[in-house]
């Protein structure tokens, strides 16, 4: 008997096991000392404004609860904060509450979404999340998905599916077509599949940003001349660094005239498609053979969410099952381990469940609504006789002074961008067709207008 057990003073049982009255005084400290950091989110600015955090690792003897929580607070004083209404330069929006909750649940469930048996109920919420998404953007009853840290692992989870649907897993002459525009990943993904820059083919944008039909159609051809294998075309749902959205129906008439997995990157936009907001471009995707989703990017789900949803669920099976012969299953239930590159993973799913059913679709629509109305309210109102503007049709602005030679460019964005800190508005500076530019992303739900307008007044001030 335990009772036994705890009786006899040869068997140590640690402190830390602890207990449910411990639990709650802690989780109510933990909370209180959160909540004092969100109080003060709007005063601190976007960037920590103590620079005293000291990384201490673990000693021969545990450390006290006071000497935690003081770690603990320093840590949060020394932390990025995606509350402050300046917080513009990245995808990085202020969490939900509920997906905060959602986190603390999954930390305490301490469950496996390897396997069924690890996680009854968690795996049969991500399944029926996956699909319920999947039916949203158009795919059919075949449908379905898996949840994955990040989305660059789930675009590779999509590429990996689409080489192995091709039949060339071990072919060198496998080739992935992007846009000049798409994301970084997807070099990384060729490197991790074995390939290289000669297996990743680019395709030219047009001046909105978009992928170049008529350089794809060229592409594709000059490939097959050369021998090479395309096993999938990526249209991206939303660039980093002007939220443009690819020729998706002209793309995916492409890969079904020649037998092509048309992967889309929605990383960025692919949330807008489960609303009835009238985004141009966002037809046609249930086209794709597979498409990326990450809702911890602007609506607030706590990182990380992403997803990859796949128009047949077979192609997963097919290309990541192994068996588990060390895990119990039941004949009608899949293993979440067996449909994607990661084995053990986190219970992220319910922060993402918590997180949408909080909001419901018209609080979703509410919020990527908001965040475009944003974004155009800064273009109507930034000087355009001054500014070369770049954006698309979500949420991202990229913008430069006209006139300015690259070297001068250069110099110009690394000003504005300090001194715009020093005023508690934090902007990011990325590298584009060789030069650098300023981007706001008007996905912070804590960003009003007068504050655009505050903003707005010291880039209109520019001679």
């Amino acid at each position: 008997m335990i009772e036994d057990l705890i009786n006899d003073k040869d068997i140590y049982f640690p402190s830390y096991i602890g207990t449910n009255d411990k639990l709650i005084t802690l989780l109510n400290r933990a909370s209180q000392t959160l909540c004092d950091w969100f109080s003060k989110a709007d005063k601190n600015g976007p960037l920590p404004f103590d620079d005293n955090f000291k990384c201490i690792m673990p000693e021969e003897d545990g450390n006290s609860e006071e000497d935690l929580f003081s770690d603990i607070e320093s840590l949060l004083n020394n932390s990025f904060n995606p509350v402050h209404p300046g917080s513009l330069a990245h995808l990085d929006p202020p969490p939900l509450i509920f997906s905060i909750l959602g986190d603390l649940i999954a930390a305490g469930l301490n469950n496996n979404l390897l396997a069924y048996e690890l996680s009854p109920s968690v795996t049969l919420l991500e399944e029926s999340l996956c699909k319920w998404f999947a039916k949203k953007i158009g795919f059919n009853d075949f449908s379905g998905g898996i949840a994955a840290s990040g989305g660059t692992l789930s675009n590779l989870n999509a590429l990996i599916a689409a080489r192995n649907n091709a039949g060339l897993g071990s072919n060198s002459n496998s080739v992935l077509i992007v846009s000049e525009d798409a994301h970084s990943s997807f070099i990384k993904c060729i490197r991790i599949m074995g390939l290289d820059a000669t297996n990743l083919v680019r395709i030219k944008t047009d001046n909105q940003g978009r992928m170049d039909i008529n350089n794809l159609r060229k592409s594709i051809d000059k490939c097959l001349i050369e021998n090479k294998k395309i096993f999938a075309i990526v249209a991206t749902l939303g660039t980093t660094v002007r939220g443009a959205i690819d020729p998706i129906k002209e793309i995916s008439e492409i890969c079904n005239e020649r037998n092509i997995w048309l992967h889309i990157d929605g990383s960025i936009g692919g949330i807008f498609a489960i609303t009835s907001i009238p985004i141009e471009g966002l037809n046609y995707i249930n086209q794709a053979n597979s498409i990326t989703i990450n809702p911890q990017k602007i609506i607030g789900i706590t990182k990380t969410s992403s997803l990859l949803l796949v128009s047949n669920m077979t192609t997963l099976k097919n290309t990541f099952s192994t068996g588990l012969p060390y895990i119990s299953s039941k004949e009608d239930i899949t293993n979440r381990g067996e449909l994607g590159i990661q084995g053990s993973r986190p219970a992220e799913v319910i922060k993402l469940w918590l997180g949408l059913r909080f909001l419901g679709l018209h609080g979703i629509e509410d919020i990527l609504k908001s965040s475009v109305k944003r974004k155009d309210f800064f273009i109507e109102n930034i000087d355009n006789n001054k500014f070369e503007i770049y954006s698309g049709p979500l949420h991202i602005v990229s913008f430069l002074p006209k006139g300015l030679t690259t070297k001068d460019t250069d110099f110009w964005t690394q000003t504005k961008v300090n001194e715009l800190m020093k005023n508690n508005f934090m902007l990011s500076r990325p590298m584009f067709k060789g030069k650098y530019l300023l981007r706001v992303v008007m996905g912070n739900y804590n960003t009003n207008y007068s504050h655009i307008k505050d903003l707005l007044k010291f880039l209109n001030a520019y001679q």
